[in-house]
């Protein structure tokens, strides 16, 4: 049976930091510039987290959120059934990536220095803004080598590594923490609890051929489907899997 999955995010925090882990895999998508029109994705990207690192301090949230985790996985060490080698591997993986994210600079800041990204950015942002009358400096990068150009964006790239690192990795042990279980959404209706969850996800099959509108916060939270075709909600019972993550 074929599914597709859907993330919800159950705070503020994570909902930044799932927008954040897009735009950087947009970015790395794009960097390789297979298409003429690759570069617009790239930057797009580039400038949409450069707008969240003026916006909040990411930062220093994420290095808190990661010294949670690595106090969680501490507390196992020594505990009776738990895989000692494999625990310590993961704390050696927690301790390196943290280090890297503490002795990082502010998220963009060598980025916003740059004195071409600079020169673009503002009436990149325009509509239509990329044209070759708008940007002439952009104009001009595009017609360096391809090899400059991926030159290029692996530099600007390599100075969000700790922040990607982090986030990949508090994201991965955040979702692991969830298990996919089988639910019922009763004439296309589902409410379940989720204390201190920051993450739910959902495998709903296909030939259902609905969506879901999702609305909760840390501690509850609520699923209406939503029939594709007729845009409305739907009456029919779906069987789904679900998966709530701390």
């Amino acid at each position: 049976m074929t599914t597709q999955k859907f993330e919800h995010p159950l705070n503020e925090k994570t909902r930044i930091y799932l927008r954040v882990e897009a735009l950087l895999n947009q970015m790395l998508q794009a960097s390789q510039f297979r298409d003429a029109i690759q570069h617009q994705l790239f930057f797009r990207s580039l400038f949409d987290l450069l707008e969240i690192f003026e916006q909040i301090q990411l930062k220093s949230e994420l290095a808190k959120d990661i010294e949670k985790q690595r106090q969680t996985y501490r507390s196992w060490l020594n505990v009776d059934g738990v895989d000692q080698d494999t625990l310590l591997q993961l704390l050696r993986d927690v301790d390196g990536v943290h280090r890297s994210l503490m002795n990082a600079e502010r998220f963009g800041q060598s980025l916003k220095e740059d004195r071409f990204l600079s020169a673009i950015r503002q009436r990149f942002n325009l509509p239509g803004g990329s044209c070759c009358f708008d940007l002439p400096a952009l104009h001009y990068w595009l017609h360096q080598s391809f090899e400059q150009k991926v030159n290029d964006a692996s530099e600007w790239m390599s100075t969000l590594k700790p922040l990607s690192d982090a986030l990949n990795l508090w994201l991965k042990l955040t979702r692991e923490t969830g298990y996919f279980k089988d639910k019922l959404a009763k004439a296309g209706f589902y409410q379940g609890d989720a204390v201190d969850a920051n993450i739910i996800r959902l495998a709903i099959p296909l030939e259902f051929g609905v969506y879901p509108m999702i609305s909760g916060h840390k501690n509850r939270f609520a699923i209406k489907f939503i029939d594709f075709k007729s845009g409305q909600a739907s009456t029919q019972d779906i069987t789904f899997q679900l998966a709530v993550c701390s």
